[in-house]
């Protein structure tokens, strides 16, 4: 007698259903959120290149006022001296030993032009205040060259002092002075001389 065949069991279609709808919904889930992450970088990277853009603009805009302060110091400096040239002094010196003379040519390189016209406006008083200086030189101070360097310091600030500036004049120290007298204090900031150097055009002494 032959066994009839198992039956294959049955399968309730309500139960297969909800495996198949969450095995959806992960899906989508996934879906999304990778969605979002790729998302979110593309977002956090235009913000970082913004960013990064505005920096490089600022830092461009930073640079234009140095490169301007560059420029304006390159024309300074291509910028041509300015000269104020004096007539000749002609003055006696305080030799006692012998009656000597000097004949001296001094040029003034100034700041700007600006303050040669002003400079121009004082012009007697200047050459008053170098004439006193020039009569109180013997011919052997000013046959020297410290003495020359000496006399151009002293010239730079009489000049001035008729506009108002009044410029200290270094004396100089030895260093057994520096080791007996006290220390001194600090100096206070020196005002600027808008002459910057004093040139001979002539130097003669008689």
């Amino acid at each position: 007698m032959a066994t009839a065949a198992a039956a294959p069991p049955v399968v309730d279609a309500d139960v297969v259903a909800p495996k198949k709808g969450k095995k959806k919904l992960i899906i989508i889930i996934a879906v999304v959120l990778a969605v979002l992450l790729i998302g979110g970088g593309v977002a956090a990277y235009m913000l970082k290149q913004k960013a990064a853009a505005e920096a490089a603009a600022e830092a461009e805009d930073g640079d234009a006022p140095a490169a301007e302060e560059e420029h304006a110091k390159e024309d300074e400096k291509k910028a041509p001296p300015v000269f104020v040239a004096l007539d000749p002094f002609v003055v006696n010196l305080a030799d006692r030993d012998a009656e000597r003379f000097a004949q001296i040519g001094v040029t003034l390189q100034v700041d700007d032009a600006k303050f040669a016209d002003e400079l121009k406006l004082y012009l007697p008083a200047v050459r008053n205040g170098i004439l006193m200086l020039l009569a109180h030189k013997t011919s052997q101070e000013l046959l020297e060259r410290s003495g020359k360097e000496r006399l151009a310091a002293e010239i730079m600030r009489e000049s001035v002092r008729p506009m108002g500036i009044i410029i200290p004049l270094d004396e100089p120290s030895s260093d057994s002075e520096d080791t007996d007298r006290p220390k001194k204090k600090k100096k206070k900031p020196v005002e600027h001389n808008p002459i910057t150097s004093v040139n001979f055009s002539s130097f003669i002494i008689q």
